[in-house]
């Protein structure tokens, strides 16, 4: 199989065109004061379902030809995924199916409900979900549409990284979070494929993080599923990864790991500064640069991923809890 490429995010495109938005690149005042130099927020946020997943999974299931449409889709997620799936299967007429486990918060839960996706919690894990999901799957010959590992969906997230070098093509370094990977290794092709200089930075939290795990083992690893206020960065990366693991590792720069408190600190500072009601996924950059982790050379964008996160989780973190 061909590795991804260039003219592949442009295909998603095409075919993702009137399923997702095109979102906003905005200056950031306060962080380019602190840091000195431009500070762009890339809002993914405002995408339709409140994060960027909607592009990758629109990408996977626009893809299926009508027979494959007609047997249904099936995922596992932290949240955020099956919402996207769970949208745009209902924008094109197709029954959905996704497993979460007992870790994702019931906000976003009930939204994936909300939406008319049938709904099976399972379990302690994202693994537990992937699981569950991939038996649906062969069962009753549903299409499994992966979170992240997947050639269709990685291609839909990358073209937010088309977006971004489109609005600012002098942009130096790019902050991306980091999880399975899919919107990294998607983000990072667009950006290095048109300019090989752009510098790019993975976020991640430091409970749970199993794509640095498994970069540094040199192979997939499992890593416990940790409590976390970036809970849309948990989960494995499947031991049999087939493309982010090689991606991120082809097209990774630097990979910075967050305490709670500073993605905490992210969120204030983003409703605060920025009045951006941000899930702690969604904010992973911002804390970055407040935590002086990247040393700016030049136009920098933060892509701020999701904005799907509990009202009393996010009150707390406001009114100064860490977690």
């Amino acid at each position: 199989m061909s590795a991804l490429s260039l003219h592949d995010l442009y295909i998603a495109r095409q075919r993702i065109q009137g399923l997702v938005r095109h979102t906003p690149l905005e200056l950031s005042a306060s962080l380019s004061r602190r840091l000195g130099v431009p500070v762009y927020l890339k809002l993914e946020a405002l995408q339709t379902t409140g994060s960027f997943k909607l592009r990758g999974a629109s990408n996977a299931i626009a893809a299926l030809d009508p027979q494959q449409r007609s047997r249904g889709v099936v995922t596992a997620s932290t949240g955020n995924h099956g919402r996207a799936v769970a949208h745009a299967a209902a924008q094109l007429g197709v029954k959905a199916t996704v497993f979460l486990s007992h870790l994702v918060p019931d906000n976003k839960v009930q939204a994936i409900r909300d939406l008319g996706a049938q709904v099976c919690i399972v379990g302690q894990s994202q693994d537990d979900a992937q699981h569950a999901a991939q038996q649906l799957a062969e069962d009753h010959g549903a299409a499994l549409i992966p979170p992240f590992d997947h050639r269709h969906v990685i291609a839909g997230q990358g073209t937010l990284g088309l977006e971004i070098i489109e609005q600012l093509p002098e942009v130096d370094q790019v902050l991306i979070p980091l999880s399975g990977g899919g919107l990294f290794a998607g983000v990072a092709l667009a950006l290095k494929s048109i300019n090989p200089a752009i510098s790019t930075h993975g976020i991640s939290m430091q409970r749970g993080a199993a794509m640095h795990a498994s970069l540094q083992a040199g192979c997939p690893v499992e890593v416990e599923e940790l409590t976390t206020l970036a809970d849309s960065l948990g989960g494995g990366i499947g031991l049999d990864n087939q493309h982010t693991l090689a991606m991120t590792r082809r097209l990774l720069d630097h990979l910075h790991l967050l305490p709670e408190a500073s993605i905490a600190n992210g969120m204030r500072h983003a409703y605060q500064q920025e009045r951006l009601v941000l899930e702690g996924a969604g904010a992973v950059g911002i804390a970055a640069l407040l935590d002086g982790l990247v040393a700016p050379r030049g136009p920098v964008v933060v892509v701020v991923s999701g904005r799907n996160v509990d009202s009393a989780q996010h009150q707390r973190v406001i009114n100064g809890g860490d977690a």
